[in-house]
């Protein structure tokens, strides 16, 4: 199904990615492997599912060259691709003044470059918040350690109360995934903001601006789905494992971003049958041609 988006795509992909040291000394997170694939692969797809073809990729300068080196103009995938450089790491509300230019005067959604989201209900999830026109949506997910997290408080009626970056004593277990939708007025709110005692503007701080003029959404993601933070060892390593399992169990790929574009109809079979050419060695290029055959 061919469903296109008026909104413009940003993928967080700068940072010095510390907790990852040393892997991460000489080549920005984001090109980390999660099993057979680049991590960036996978927050592209979520926008790409979400029927989004201009994407922004906001990176830091060491890694500049080699996202460019592996995904081009996007053009292989039927989508559009800019780049931008977060000369120091500021902040996520930082870097979204950094793609105004590249925005224009679409409506935005975000996607942090280390969070991986997989899940049978998921499309329908994103596509009902890209049909919301005014204020903003961010996603809630129940976790076990919500004092890592910017954390949502609700009241009885389930409206939204407050957020908190990382509370010593959270008052619910649903934490803000790295997924956020807003509307065109974001990069003026965005200026408005305050740098925090981290010198860095957050995220947190641009949900709350939306939220005291009642125009923040929270949608809750379910047990369905699964989001996947990469930016430990551990979280790394699970996540790697996870998408392992389920490419094995199911013989279907996750976050193949030349599939979303296939059975999107942003590229046609020679385009695929084209892109397996220089993958068949590995086994990636093999899935492309089964798609086509029907096979998967």
């Amino acid at each position: 199904m061919n469903y296109l988006s008026s909104r413009s795509g940003i993928v967080l992909a700068g940072g010095n990615g510390t907790r990852l040291a040393p892997l991460t000394s000489a080549i920005s997170k984001q090109l980390l492997p999660v099993y057979d694939k680049p991590m960036i692969y996978y927050p592209i797809t979520t926008l790409m599912l979400c029927g989004i073809r201009d994407i922004l990729i906001v990176t830091n300068p060491h890694s500049f060259e080699l996202f460019k080196a592996l995904l081009g103009n996007g053009e292989k995938w039927g989508v559009n691709f800019g780049y931008a450089i977060q000369d120091k790491a500021e902040g996520v509300a930082q870097a979204i003044l950094l793609a105004e230019e590249f925005i224009k005067n679409n409506s935005i959604v975000i996607a942090l470059g280390d969070n991986i989201f997989h899940g049978n209900n998921l499309v329908n999830l994103l596509r009902y918040a890209d049909k919301r026109i005014e204020g903003g949506s961010v996603f809630a997910y129940p976790v076990s350690d919500p004092q890592n997290y910017g954390v949502v408080q609700f009241d009885k009626e389930g409206n939204i109360l407050d957020i908190k970056e990382k509370p010593d004593n959270p008052l619910s277990q649903y934490a803000i995934t790295g997924l956020y939708f807003y509307d065109n007025s974001v990069f003026e709110r965005v200026r408005e903001l305050r740098f925090s005692s981290r010198g860095e503007l957050e995220i947190t701080s641009l949900n709350k601006h939306y939220l005291n003029q009642n125009l923040l959404n929270v949608d809750i993601m379910g047990r369905g789905i699964a989001w996947l933070d990469t930016g430990s060892f551990d979280s790394l390593q699970d996540a790697s494992g996870y998408i392992r399992t389920l490419e094995q169990r199911q013989g279907l790929k996750v976050g193949c971003p030349e599939e979303v574009a296939w059975r999107q109809g942003w590229i046609d079979d020679k385009c695929l049958e084209s892109l397996s050419v220089s993958l068949m060695n590995s086994g990636y290029g093999e899935y492309l041609l089964m798609l086509l055959k029907g096979l998967k």
